[in-house]
């Protein structure tokens, strides 16, 4: 396995960077600030949502991915492409002939996980139907919801589904398989996600559910879509690939919203996507609103993966290309069920640990301290106009209150207090 170098997926381009504030009023967990006309992330509190990767006007927000010129470590080179890649290259083109260009382009083999979806689909019913005591699960699957439930609801870290999602599980089944056909070291072998957004890189390095990922690296599909392009515009008849009886329409469903739900049994179970509405829908579940409810899909891009920051297709084309080739490929089940079940009594989809919550961090490391800075920070918010205008470079009064007691900004950085101190001194004079 590589060494892990991103904590993060994103950082700042400060050459771009003209300080609009978009990205700030757009964070969830407020871990953005914009400080003399320049963005920057508190990465203490970032989940890597990609929201302000998405909304950045100037493209200074810069996605850390790997490269494809990273791949040369390897000595035998495995490209696992999410689903959404399918749906990047028009109507006519199928699954089998984008596989096939991947080996093209450098890699030394390719994998279809739309087929690992419909085992997790198994195993996640396996699960269900054995523990019935809390509901309603949460899927696991997006990474970025994993860290949203860690920050936002610690609580219900114990609803999140312990079952690893697909790009894992097919990592894992890989490296094994590959490393004995062709009598490698392990460690040799590269294993790429091609994903539609960053969060996976983070999900990669710094895995919440177990001590090291299967993964090599995840390759954004904006990376690899030109030379897949290039090469879809020749004749590909003779680069179709023996593929097609192995592809999983179900499992190329899991792209767009409700596809993950759109492959159980479970009827009652619910899908949502976009920020938002997952947290809405989050606030409902801590509430204890849905407990009828068995399962719940949230995705934090809009109308799922297809939606992802890193994508190039537009994604209402994206999700009429998910449909046709569901239509194409069936809702029929490929996986044997009977060999699933036995690998989920094995425990190969499981958690090696349960996700635990993450506690933005206190206000002093002394708890006599913190609560006498909370008490100021209290003050201040009721001085502060709650106009939350942003002006000052916090995303509303009261985070500038807590940056000012942190001592990261000055009372002054809001602009009314600063009107009010001079007008006050006028009336003085």
């Amino acid at each position: 396995m590589t060494e892990r170098r991103f904590a993060h997926s994103i950082k700042v381009n400060d050459a771009k960077c003209i300080g609009c504030v978009a990205c700030m009023k757009v964070c969830p967990t407020k871990a953005i600030r914009v400080r003399q006309k320049k963005a920057h992330i508190s990465y203490d509190r970032c989940i890597d949502c990609g929201g302000c990767l998405r909304v950045c006007p100037h493209d200074a927000i810069i996605p850390l991915t790997t490269q494809l010129a990273d791949l040369d470590r390897f000595k035998f080179k495995i490209a696992l492409p999410s689903p959404v890649l399918y749906t990047q290259f028009g109507q006519e083109v199928m699954p089998n002939e984008v596989l096939a260009i991947l080996k093209e382009i450098g890699f030394d083999h390719v994998y279809d996980e739309a087929l690992v979806c419909e085992m997790i689909n198994v195993a996640t019913e396996e699960y269900l139907d054995e523990n019935k005591s809390l509901r309603p699960m949460i899927s696991s699957m997006c990474p970025v919801v994993v860290r949203l439930i860690q920050r936002l609801f610690p609580s219900l870290c114990r609803n999140i589904l312990p079952i690893e999602p697909p790009r894992e599980i097919a990592a894992k089944n890989l490296r094994a398989e590959v490393s004995e056909q062709h009598n490698l070291n392990p460690e040799k072998v590269g294993i790429i996600h091609i994903t539609p957004c960053s969060a996976k890189m983070v999900s990669i390095n710094h895995p919440e559910s177990m001590a090291r990922s299967h993964l090599d690296g995840a390759i954004s599909i904006r990376e690899v879509y030109n030379k897949v392009m290039m090469k879809l515009k020749r004749e590909t008849g003779m680069l179709m690939m023996q593929t097609q009886n192995r592809i999983s329409g179900i499992g190329i469903g899991w792209a767009i919203e409700g596809g993950e739900i759109r492959g159980l049994k479970y009827t009652n179970s619910v899908s949502v996507s976009g920020l938002l509405d997952t947290i809405r829908i989050l606030e409902d579940v801590e509430s204890g609103r849905l407990k009828n409810i068995e399962y719940l899909e949230c995705l934090i891009c809009p109308d799922g993966c297809i939606g992802g920051p890193l994508t190039v297709e537009n994604r209402f084309v994206a999700k009429s290309n998910v449909l046709r080739l569901m239509r194409h490929f069936g809702g029929k089940k490929r996986v044997n069920g009977v060999l699933v079940k036995r690998l989920y009594r094995e425990n190969f989809f499981s958690f090696k640990w349960a996700v635990e919550p993450k506690a933005f961090p206190p206000l002093d490391k002394d708890r006599n301290v913190a609560i006498q800075k909370l008490k100021s920070k209290e003050g201040l918010i009721k001085r502060l106009p709650g106009t939350d205008c942003g002006v000052c470079g916090a995303p509303d009064c009261k985070t500038l209150a807590e940056d000012v007691v942190r001592g990261y900004a000055k009372l002054d950085d809001c602009i009314y207090m600063c009107k009010g101190d001079l007008q006050s001194n006028g009336e003085k004079k």
